[in-house]
């Protein structure tokens, strides 16, 4: 009977090999304290599970990646930290977080997921600096593990969707600022970024109000607003970028991608937009099967053009 059985697992691993994939794992992003934190115990993260898995995270105090690994014999070395949406309130975890990693693992690709502290003058000294250090130590807490991981530390990108759209592109435009005291010398910089339906600018004539709102306040000067409208921070140093919007999204106007590939353009750095018909805002893989359902594949074929994800 023993034998019976061991001959069926063996026999399912062998037809099923998908069965081998790692399940994911966390990893805390500040074991040795967060900086510039405010402790107020009053202040209580909130999140929400289904079937075990994350789904939805309000007031984050404990930032952490949830790290997905495809197998080892699929893996192509290319690693894509994921910041989900939610404008600065809330994150999208599940359609723009598990299900972002476990499509990537499905070409290869490492996905790594940062539950990033939300914005609030309650737990944070400078409210505005809190995502994105949470993004730059991600960055590099993914290349001092990409040995163990199985990952090329200069494959590492980001992708973000709306306002998580937004701290991939900060991230993508102040990798170098001195958001914290970083004890290596290892890059923050993404070597390319995947805008999705992202915010890109806090320019009141075509921002997500919520989401600057959130980050920088409700009254912030001009300097502030310039300083987070990343398609006016766009250097020649600024990593390659693949972006998608749809003409009819109400929430985040198209023309934040447009402004970005603008500027992307202008310093003729690699990129690549799609504007869809349709689709709306917060569409994730978008498996409704408008046109913009495409921009997965899209997204692939992108990567492995430009070689940052081989076959």
């Amino acid at each position: 009977m023993r034998k019976t059985i061991l001959f069926i697992l063996l026999l399912v691993l062998l037809i099923f090999p998908s069965a081998t994939i790692a399940q994911p794992f966390t990893v805390k992003l500040w074991p040795e304290g967060i900086p510039g934190s405010v402790a107020d115990a009053e202040y209580v993260e909130n999140i929400s599970t289904t079937e075990g898995r994350v789904t939805r995270c309000e007031r984050v105090t404990d930032p952490d990646l949830t790290v997905f690994l495809p197998p080892a014999e699929k893996a192509n070395g290319t690693a894509v930290l994921i910041c989900p949406g939610g404008g600065y309130a809330v994150l999208a975890f599940d359609h723009e977080g598990n299900a972002i990693a476990q499509w990537l693992n499905e070409h290869g690709i490492a996905g790594i997921i940062l539950k990033y502290r939300l914005p609030s003058d309650r737990i944070m000294k400078d409210k505005s600096s809190g995502p994105l250090q949470d993004a730059q130590e991600a960055m590099r807490t993914i290349r001092r593990n990409a040995k163990k991981w199985n990952i090329n530390p200069d494959k590492i990108g980001v992708i973000g969707f709306s306002a998580g759209g937004h701290l991939a592109s900060t991230l993508s435009t102040h990798y170098a600022e001195r958001v914290y005291d970083v004890k290596d010398n290892i890059s923050a910089r993404p070597d390319f970024s995947l805008l999705i339906y992202p915010v890109i600018s806090f320019d009141a004539a075509f921002t997500h109000v919520g989401s600057r709102n959130n980050l920088i306040g409700h009254d912030p000067g001009e300097e502030k607003v310039k300083h987070f409208s990343n398609e006016l921070q766009i250097t020649s140093d600024t990593p390659p970028a693949f972006l998608v919007h749809s003409a009819d999204d109400k929430a985040v106007p198209v023309r934040n991608s447009i402004s970005y590939f603008n500027g992307m353009q202008k310093y003729g750095i690699i990129s690549e937009m799609h504007v869809f018909q349709k689709g709306g805002h917060g569409y994730g893989l978008a498996t409704e099967g408008g046109t913009e359902s495409s921009w997965p594949e899209l997204c692939i074929r992108w990567l492995r053009a430009t070689g940052f994800a081989p076959d």
